[in-house]
């Protein structure tokens, strides 16, 4: 399995996770775990996928998760699993 974690933050509106997650079907990425948040009107996601089924190279489905959010006006973020772990390591 190939896990990638994805988060996005920004300014809460109507959508954004509809349209993540069509991106996310459209090119046969699996959401594994979940979690959503809005504090004082900022929404706060982060997801954990499974690209393994997926066509498109890594780099390419982070760029085009950074576009839509550019223009869903979110931040979006895709980082592959081991990179956030050693990332995150105390």
């Amino acid at each position: 399995m190939n896990k990638t974690i994805i988060t996005v933050v920004g300014k809460d509106t109507v959508g954004i996770i509809a349209r993540v997650c069509t991106y996310l079907a459209e090119n046969n990425i699996n959401i594994l775990d979940i979690s959503q948040t809005i504090v004082q009107g900022y929404f706060n996601m982060m997801m954990i996928v499974d690209t393994n089924s997926m066509t498109k190279k890594f780099g390419d489905m982070a760029d085009e998760m950074t576009a839509l959010g550019e223009e869903i006006g979110v931040v979006i973020k895709c980082q592959k699993e081991e990179i956030f772990d050693s990332m995150h390591r105390i």
